[in-house]
């Protein structure tokens, strides 16, 4: 039998021994990406939703399409779900934020803004990546409205019966 072929669960066996997994100090470091202005990008999306993102250090002043973020998204559940990447790694009212959105409705628009505000910081410092993934932030929400059909109301509701 040659190096390469394994024929029985105890030649797999011992590989796996043979073969230590790798470390985190093995893998390569990850580098900062920031443009010449020391801002990091990123995309974020929501349902419908996509948020162009810029991330640089700063006083914590969040931009949405021009406005500030208390005079666009209006609720206070939604400022909230903008600012959890930045309460999550311990950076808040440190970094500046701009973005534009478009698309989708304002809950969409928030968790996309959500979503590209921490992908930025990602770029912007590669060591908050565990921190941000663990939360679940850099996930991308993939849940969209169902389209309608044919023959329904709406995607799955049927139309009153009526038996006369």
């Amino acid at each position: 039998m040659s190096a390469t072929q394994t024929r029985t669960l105890a030649d797999l066996k011992d590989l796996a021994v043979a073969q230590p997994a790798a470390t985190a100090a093995d893998r390569p470091k990850r580098e900062p990406k920031r443009d010449a202005q020391g801002r990091s990008y990123a995309t974020g999306r929501r349902k419908n939703a996509v948020a162009r993102v810029w991330v640089k250090p700063g006083r914590g002043e969040i931009t949405v399409n021009g406005k500030k973020v208390g005079q666009y998204f209006a609720r206070p559940v939604l400022r909230m779900l903008i600012t959890q990447p930045f309460l999550v790694a311990d950076r808040y009212n440190q970094f500046d934020v701009y973005c534009t959105v478009v698309g989708g409705g304002l809950s969409g628009q928030a968790g996309a803004v959500r979503h590209g505000i921490s992908r930025a910081l990602t770029h912007y410092e590669p060591d908050l990546r565990a921190i941000l993934k663990a939360a679940g932030f850099l996930t991308r929400d993939s849940r969209v409205v169902e389209r309608k059909k044919y023959g329904k109301a709406k995607a799955r509701r049927s139309f009153q019966f009526s038996k006369r």
